[in-house]
């Protein structure tokens, strides 16, 4: 079987650092931080007291207030990401092509604010008084459905659910659809919003969160004093399109996915393989499945969530499938700027990893101020840079000993 070319053609994101794709990209050239502190519950109850907030996101830019109601925050965020892709990309979805184009959406946990409030309604009210819309707006899969109705696709609809992998799942196993010929365009990516109190009481409990109280320095991948991730919140949407279909009809291109690589540790449900054993093949995958050198890759955005295991795990898992060409690369954490927006995060990432590579500048990782001993690659501290690479990583790893990774390639 013949597979099909599929380039990125519209990206739209709501994250911590801007309410646009665009927004949010200069943000991150600039490496501004989206850090700040916990405000969406109340900081006291909790040892982690900072958190990557949207503070000035209006749904009702997008969605009618009734139907907005209707939708549970990490929905919304994916419906708006989705819309502005869509427009981004200047495509139309006529009834003629509707069935041909598809939704896939992951998100690591859906509704959890929904389920929150619905909780506490039922335990104060009754079960008379939970709203008939909790199940549909709790289920993670109602990204992909909610941005179906409103953008009117029929294609595949589907949902990735593989903890903080979603995103790169989700857009992956489009990229498969699009490759294998079941659909000519995808609206996909990942959509999370977990800043709620149950959520942070769970991650504080089983010690991934960050103690540190600063904002400004609380999120630092693979920085030695490193001690937990910053929580955040999202949506990362990209339109994928099989190359004829976009330039039949002119669309512009961002970039070119050329490879998927996914694996299971088979290991512990929150601590990643030792040495980073499943990432690493899932990188050898990714590589494979387009038929690329290591030594072609230039940069890689790194899931890098600023605890202690992961960024010395991957770390050594980049060494293991690049050699001596892993200290030629050049990597970074994106999540230092963002906060890790656990199901939304792969989205995100890889929206910054094809801009990367279209425009020729890498992202920084910030408050990279006390190099880790073991941590000992090009983690690209503190400024971005320029540079022309022609094949970039985007790489996620979750709970679960889920592992995912995308491989791209600039478009000539």
């Amino acid at each position: 079987m013949t597979k099909r070319r599929v380039v990125v053609t519209g990206i739209g994101a709501v994250t911590p650092l801007g309410t646009t794709a665009e927004a949010t990209w200069d943000a991150i050239k600039a490496g501004k931080s989206g850090v700040g502190p916990l405000t969406r519950v109340d900081a006291e109850k909790f040892t982690a007291k900072v958190a990557a907030e949207i503070t000035d996101f209006d749904i009702e830019q997008f969605v009618e207030r009734k139907e907005a109601r209707k939708m549970d925050r990490f929905t919304q965020y994916a419906v708006a990401a989705s819309m502005m892709a869509k427009k981004d990309a200047n495509l139309t979805i006529t009834e003629e092509m509707a069935p041909r184009v598809g939704v896939w959406i992951g998100s690591g946990i859906g509704g959890m604010e929904t389920y929150e409030q619905q909780f506490l309604t039922f335990q104060e009210r009754g079960a008379r008084r939970v709203s008939p819309f909790f199940i549909p707006m709790l289920i993670p899969d109602m990204a992909s459905g909610q941005v179906s109705i409103y953008l009117g696709a029929k294609g595949p609809n589907s949902c990735s659910v593989t903890a903080c992998a979603s995103g790169t799942n989700s857009i992956g196993d489009a990229f498969k659809v699009i490759e294998r010929g079941d659909a000519d365009v995808m609206i996909t990516g990942g959509a999370e919003a977990p800043i709620v109190n149950l959520a942070i009481a769970g991650f504080t409990a089983n010690t991934a969160l960050t103690t540190n109280a600063d904002p400004a320095t609380a999120s630092r991948p693979f920085d030695k004093d490193r001690d937990g991730f910053v929580i955040g919140e999202g949506a990362g949407i990209v339109i994928l399109e099989e190359l004829e279909h976009a330039l039949a009809r002119g669309a512009k291109i961002y970039g070119e996915v050329v490879g998927y690589g996914s694996t299971g540790d088979a290991h512990h449900i929150t601590a990643p393989a030792p040495e980073g054993e499943g990432a690493a093949r899932a990188m050898q995958q990714a590589l494979n499945d387009a038929g690329v050198e290591p030594n072609a890759v230039g940069y890689i955005n790194a899931h890098g969530t600023s605890t202690p295991y992961n960024d010395l795990f991957e770390t050594q898992a980049v060494k293991t499938v690049f050699g001596e060409h892993a200290y030629k690369l050049a990597m970074s954490s994106t999540k230092s700027m963002t906060g890790h927006l656990l199901g939304a995060a792969g989205g995100v990432e890889a929206i910054f990893t094809v801009l990367a590579l279209h425009e020729g500048i890498l992202p920084p990782t910030i408050n990279l101020h006390t190099p880790d001993p073991e941590c000992d690659l090009d983690y690209i501290p503190n400024e971005a840079r320029k540079a022309s690479v022609e094949y970039a990583l985007s790489n996620s790893l979750g709970f679960g000993g889920h592992n995912a990774c995308l491989l791209f390639k600039k478009f000539n």
